[in-house]
């Protein structure tokens, strides 16, 4: 199995943000641990300074909402957002890091697909309709990402 080299102790400011939604256009928000009203799609940091994004991307799906999804299946937006790291996050980082850089992928899974999540990083989840999701995000970024998602995903003709 492979085994990343050891991360630092830091967080890298370069993650991924994963709009996980369905056919019809779903999307799963999950709600943060401890910080109610927070709701978000998947995100996370690289583990270490030369992670591909995609494996980042399919690693933090798993690991936030216990869906495995193969690589193939991600869609590279190849946008990415460079945003301001929230004071209350910043101890986080290296001295003097306040921006992080978010690589945007989107996956879609089945209507009724079996979220799991750790309960150490979430605490609820919910599937909206897409335009509802982007206003209950508490991230700006997120929220935009979401808006975004009829541009890159046009759901198949009617059977």
């Amino acid at each position: 199995m492979y085994q990343p080299p050891p991360t630092t102790a830091f967080k890298i400011p370069r993650s991924v943000l994963v709009v996980i939604h369905t056919p019809d256009a779903q999307v799963l928000l999950i709600e943060r641990a401890g910080q109610p009203g927070f709701w978000q799609s998947v995100t996370g940091s690289l583990d270490f300074e030369d992670e591909p994004f995609a494996q980042a991307a399919q690693r933090e799906v798993e690991e936030e909402t216990g869906i495995a999804a193969p690589l193939a299946a991600l869609v590279d937006w190849q946008l990415s957002n460079t945003y301001e790291i929230y004071p209350a996050w910043r101890h986080r980082y290296a001295p003097g890091v306040v921006h992080n850089t978010e690589q945007l992928f989107s996956l879609c899974v089945p209507a009724g697909t079996p979220v799991r999540l750790s309960a150490r990083e979430h605490q609820a989840w919910q599937w909206l309709d897409w335009r509802a999701a982007a206003y209950a995000c508490f991230s700006a970024s997120n929220a935009e990402a979401i808006l975004w998602l009829p541009r890159f995903y046009t759901a198949p003709p009617a059977a």
